[in-house]
């Protein structure tokens, strides 16, 4: 870690920058594989607790990015003189899932 000399010549340290957030895929991928471990039901609950946390901090940041990434893209098509399409409706995207609990 850096040092840096503060006021009567005693040196203080930086802080760590936080770690920085995988790429979309990996973290795709590793909150995939902690839906796997918690669904099969075998880790202790401690283990578990944690990876709920982790796969929580994941799904945010995957759902941070997708936003994001949403804007630019509607900010492009505006730039072109495109509209931007409205989004699909659940029952579009998903046809069938609306009913499933309608019933």
């Amino acid at each position: 870690m850096s040092e840096e000399k503060s006021g009567a010549g005693r040196r203080r340290r930086k802080a760590a920058a936080p770690p920085a957030e995988p790429p979309f895929e990996k973290a795709l991928e590793r909150l995939e594989e902690i839906v796997e471990i918690l669904e099969a039901g075998d880790a202790p609950l401690e283990k578990s607790l944690a990876l709920f946390e982790e796969g929580v901090a994941l799904s945010r940041g995957c759902n941070k990015r997708l936003d994001e990434a949403e804007r630019r893209l509607e900010a492009l098509v505006r730039k072109a003189g495109g509209d931007v399409a409205e989004p699909l409706s659940e029952e579009e995207f998903l046809p069938g899932a609306a009913r499933d609990g309608d019933d």
